[in-house]
């Protein structure tokens, strides 16, 4: 492939957890996702971007998104990159998207642009190395991928990977939560939970009684999630050079209570003991001996007295498109005008009136 290439990761296993049965969350259809790829297609043509590879699945995304394709080629809007599916074997669950996001870091893709939530997120960014990733809300809890019109999101990677706005303007470092249990090394991009039972089960998170501590990279007021409860009582900026710790306890005699929308539609009160700043490079050992670690609000690991585990927030670990900056250089550098001479000659001779006048 020449020129820049861009791919896709749209896995349709996202966001379907038990979140979305005890809480009130919608559920993101078919052919819903379809139209959100539709509209970041026509982004990245605006920019110049002839090329996108997609990672292929089972449920039908594809097969709308084809028709809204054959759709525009047969009205003879030629606005849309030439797509291409990964040749890869699709398994149906989150390891489709660690391999389309390995395949594509091989590929060297200018960036990848990630459909989903926080946990999808995580698996795509464990695995695609120095490839930036631009993040579309589509999850349960999107506390990482930032709510914006997917058509912004593909104008701006457009913009980035082509070049038309600088490299130190597009993309942005990103802090992370590394968590070393015995010789495992795993990552989150918002929140570590560390909770009471030990069992994976259905993986998320959402009965607040079992909740231990709580560490993350960032935490803002309005997000949802485990982060919320940071978020609601020390709140910690994206950019910020620290992260939280926070301690809990009962409800009924912990010193400092908040009530946090932990999942959509499902506020919980917390108890907290206390607050602590997380610096970088600092492992920190947990208060409890045993439990379950989540990864952004998804349980992936169970330990006991036995294990070793700590958790170092990361400077910088993993980089993201920024989209707000992109599109801020675009207007500011007039990308996305162009003169109109009989404008000019109007305006001109408007004026021109005006004075005579």
């Amino acid at each position: 492939m020449t020129g820049p290439v861009v791919g896709i990761i749209a896995n349709p296993v996202s966001a379907r957890d038990i979140r979305r049965i005890i809480s009130h969350a919608g559920n993101l259809q078919i052919t819903d996702r379809a139209n959100i790829l539709l509209r970041i297609l026509a982004g990245l043509a605006a920019t110049g971007v002839a090329q996108v590879v997609m990672m292929p699945e089972n449920a039908g995304i594809y097969g709308h998104l084809r028709r809204g394709l054959e759709r525009a080629t047969n009205a003879g809007e030629a606005r849309f990159p030439a797509l291409q599916l990964l040749d890869m074997r699709v398994c149906g669950d989150a390891s489709d998207s660690a391999t389309a996001a390995r395949m594509m870091r091989k590929m060297n893709v200018g960036a990848i642009i990630v459909l989903g939530g926080d946990g999808t997120h995580r698996v795509v960014v464990a695995e695609a190395g120095a490839v930036p990733v631009a993040g579309v809300s589509t999850g349960t809890n999107n506390a990482f991928p930032e709510m914006r019109e997917p058509t912004v999101t593909g104008l701006a990677v457009g913009l980035a990977v082509t070049g038309a706005v600088p490299a130190g303007t597009a993309f942005v470092g990103n802090k992370r939560l590394d968590v070393a249990i015995n010789d495992r090394q795993e990552i989150a991009l918002v929140d570590v939970a560390i909770v009471s039972e030990r069992f994976v089960g259905s993986r998320a998170v959402w009965k607040a009684e079992g909740f231990r501590e709580l560490f993350v990279a960032f935490a803002e007021p309005g997000a949802i999630g485990l982060s919320a409860i940071a978020g609601l009582v020390a709140p910690v900026k994206r950019g910020s050079p620290f992260g939280r710790r926070l301690i809990f306890d009962d409800p009924a005699r912990a010193p400092l209570r908040v009530a946090a929308p932990i999942a959509p539609g499902l506020i919980e009160d917390i108890g907290i003991a206390r607050v602590e700043t997380l610096d970088f490079d600092v492992p920190t050992a947990l208060t409890v001996g045993s439990g379950s670690v989540a990864l952004d609000g998804e349980r992936e690991i169970t330990f006991s007295e036995r294990d070793r585990i700590s958790v170092t927030l990361r400077e910088a670990a993993f980089r993201t498109v920024d989209v707000a900056a992109c599109m801020s250089c675009a207007a500011r550098d007039g990308l996305f005008t162009r003169q109109s001479q009989i404008t000019h000659w109007e305006v001109n001779n408007e004026r021109e009136s005006i004075s005579a006048g």
